[in-house]
């Protein structure tokens, strides 16, 4: 599997689990309906743990814009890599996103607020305050890539089979070996970060997460879906990015 492909496979899969926690908590009449905060949070986390497992041995299961520019900005990631990650990520999201509403197709009727089908989709905040929410955003995603820094370390978040050597079957073993729970791990961390620091914007912590579900949202038949909120769409894209860089640039800066 190319690289290209697992990251359109892992961003898929995280979009997929990801929003359709959000589409069984919020939309009506699902067997889900109205579980709460702590259902949605679990559900991401499990979400991005099954997707790094999916793909981790194939591109290093970014599955994130913001880990890709992280990894990049501490040389761990050849620059002229990160445009193949971002587009990969980005059409799985839409991808995802779409699946999402045909596994929800009947729902979407019977749920009349616009902005309940949106927020499948796409992030929003709880208090619209531009720059509070930009900066919960920074946080957030600073927490997220400092914290998978830390688990995996930069070269385990490059392609496997460049970095270890040896036959087909040996490379296999060491891959198990070396990565063992640390996925489980990186599910924990965004569960935990849902827990603590979600309240204010819904935590997106991964532009692709918000932009690529919010562009399937504004293209997609929904019934009664109103407004795509773009005025908004910048924040959990910007905030992730700085806050994906500075998260990485720390890492570096205390343990390398």
């Amino acid at each position: 599997m190319s690289e290209f492909t697992a990251e359109l496979v892992g961003t898929f899969l995280l979009i997929l689990l990801g929003g359709g926690v959000c589409a069984n908590v919020n939309l009506k009449k699902t067997c889900g309906h109205d579980s709460g905060w702590i259902v949605i949070t679990a559900g991401w986390g499990l979400a991005v743990a099954m997707a790094i497992y999916a793909v981790v041995n194939f591109s290093g299961a970014h599955i994130n814009p913001a880990v890709t520019l992280g990894l990049a900005s501490i040389g761990g990631l050849p620059w002229s890599d990160v445009p193949k990650y971002v587009v990969a990520q980005f059409l799985g999201a839409i991808l995802g996103a779409t699946t999402v509403w045909l596994a929800y197709l009947p729902h979407w009727e019977v749920t009349e607020d616009p902005a309940t089908k949106l927020g499948v989709f796409s992030n929003a905040p709880a208090i619209r305050k531009p720059f509070a929410n930009l900066l919960c955003e920074i946080i957030g995603t600073f927490v997220l890539v400092f914290g998978v820094l830390a688990i995996f370390s930069p070269d385990a978040l490059t392609p496997v089979q460049e970095n270890l050597g040896g036959t087909d079957e040996s490379k296999g073993l060491q891959q198990e070996w070396a990565f063992g729970l640390k996925p489980l791990l990186v599910g924990l961390l965004v569960f935990s970060i849902g827990l603590s620091l979600g309240g204010p914007t819904g935590y997106a912590i991964n532009p692709a997460r918000d932009l690529g579900p919010r562009i399937a949202h504004a293209l997609l038949p929904i019934h009664g879906k109103g407004k795509s909120d773009w005025g908004y769409a910048w924040i959990p894209v910007i905030g992730p990015c700085i806050g994906g860089v500075l998260g990485a640039l720390t890492y570096k800066a205390l343990w390398q």
